[in-house]
């Protein structure tokens, strides 16, 4: 077999890029005609049938989000309005563990969201961290699979992983949040939620305002070290599972303040980050919290093969009010979660229970395996003369943004103060006290001494030398000793 110099399309073409996808100017919308990409995500949404891809592990809860606070300044969104009340689930998860996987390994937990509203299904899928570890979609199968398994033995690999990691350095900051105290949650109801993403609010009056969600735990944040988790994922790989299942049956029912940041439209085109980068925050100082309402879980499944295994969120399903952003994760996510239910549990699995709007539908979509719901003999195209009516707006969308330039794959504009390292840094020098610091430097080294040699090992010194040098050293310090001796 020729050995190839870059990878190809799956009919052997040469790939143009597998690090940025094609997007309008470098910080516009993702293009449909973009067929690597389109052809990455597809097929990565088909690899493993049917447990998710990511996310396979995970459990479920229904609840109520209450709102107390008025926002309506911000939102139109009828599930916003001060006073309403809104049935919904939740399903927690581990990232990359599959269905059998214990628990406690150390890894981000999804944090997913599904709003059953008067005006149809409101999605919010985030994690228990308010960043990630790429800022394109089009890397997202590349780093899944980094953090799966080996194709040759079939073993997780500390190895592939660093690579993965030093090789894009934009993961830094979740990478720190992962190796830190938070990186192993106690439990499901001892962690924070986060949208992650860079949402668009709309009000009635049509003013716009860039958004970030705040789920924050009314238990306590509290999480394992990595000799409690080790332990309890051999006593109990169910351990997340059967706390969230126990406290509600218990009538200790867990809840979480939603809060949000509020950007003001105009204030993104300057802003000293890029406010649209998955792998940054926006500091509290400049955008400080503004309370919402609760979120509270009360209520198990009662099959959870039904309500949690086959539930499907997207954060496609939006409602008026709200809207996306220029985020290249969120727009990419919006095509690929959807796809990969519609794989892994059917072409019309909106018409489950448990996905279901609770609010009539007008869909055309049409037949498809297991038609459930259906319109009888009404016409199944638009327009019609047959008195079925259609969506026909045309013009300027309310939740959209500007965009103009050349069609062409680049990373992000550089802000005055993007970079990849820096909000790492802050994390680790401001933000954590020396008895963390020292906690995350044995996480650290203890993952490096699990199997990361060679050059791999090297660059990751010189990754945390950049998030922080005297952190960096002592990492380093602490795997040659203790791997000189081993």
């Amino acid at each position: 077999m020729t050995e190839q110099n870059g990878s190809t399309t799956s009919n052997g073409a040469p790939a143009v890029s597998e690090r940025n996808s094609l997007t309008l100017g470098a910080n516009g919308p993702t293009l449909l005609h973009d067929v690597h990409f389109l052809e990455q995500m597809a097929h990565f949404n088909r690899e493993r049938v049917p447990e998710r891809s990511p996310h396979a592990k995970g459990s479920g809860a229904f609840g109520v989000l209450e709102v107390t606070e008025d926002v309506s300044a911000y939102t139109k969104a009828a599930l916003f309005q001060k006073g309403v009340k809104t049935d919904m689930l939740a399903r927690f998860s581990t990232v990359a563990g599959e269905q059998g996987s214990p628990d406690t390994w150390r890894d981000p937990r999804g944090f997913a969201l599904k709003f059953y509203t008067s005006e149809g299904n409101f999605d919010l899928v985030g994690n228990n961290t308010p960043v990630f570890f790429i800022r394109d979609a089009i890397k997202f199968p590349h780093f899944i699979r980094s953090q799966k398994r080996l194709p040759g033995s079939g073993l997780r690999s500390n190895h592939m992983q660093w690579d993965f990691w030093t090789l894009n350095p934009e993961s830094a900051h979740q990478v720190t949040y992962l190796m830190g105290e938070r990186g192993i949650p106690k439990t499901y109801r001892h962690m924070n939620g986060y949208g992650s993403h860079t949402y668009m609010w709309i009000n009635e009056a049509g003013q716009k305002c860039w958004v970030k969600y705040h789920f924050i735990s009314n238990q306590g944040v509290e999480g394992l070290s990595g000799a409690e988790a080790n332990r309890i994922a051999g006593e109990d790989a169910d351990h997340h599972r059967r706390d969230l299942h126990d406290a509600i049956e218990r009538g200790e029912f867990p809840s979480w303040t939603l809060s949000i940041q509020v950007m003001p439209y105009d204030d993104a085109k300057e802003y000293r980050f890029n406010p649209f980068d998955l792998t940054k925050i926006w500091p509290h100082a400049d955008y400080p919290l503004i309370k919402v309402g609760t979120m509270t879980l009360n209520k198990n499944p009662d099959n959870f093969f039904a309500e949690v295994e086959q539930a499907a969120f997207s954060p496609g399903n939006t409602v008026p009010g709200i809207g996306f952003s220029p985020d290249k994760m969120l727009l990419g996510r919006t095509f690929a979660y959807a796809d990969a239910h519609r794989n892994r549990i059917g072409t019309n699995f909106h018409q489950l229970p448990v996905n279901r709007p609770r609010v009539p539908v007008n869909s055309y979509m049409f037949d498809g395996a297991m038609t459930f719901e259906h319109t009888g003999d009404q016409a199944v195209y638009a327009p019609n003369s047959a008195g079925r009516g259609f969506s026909d707006v045309t013009g300027p969308v309310e939740d959209g943004w500007e965009a103009d330039g050349a069609m062409m794959r680049s990373a992000y504009e550089l802000r005055a103060q993007d970079d990849d390292f820096g909000q790492a840094g802050t994390l680790v020098r401001d933000i954590w006290n020396d008895a963390q610091r020292a906690e995350f430097v044995d996480t650290v080294a203890g993952h490096l001494l699990g199997g990361v040699t060679g050059e791999v090992l090297e660059k990751a010194f010189q990754y945390w030398k950049d998030v922080d040098g005297d952190t960096g050293k002592q990492i380093e310090e602490k795997v040659r000793a203790e791997g000189a001796g081993a």
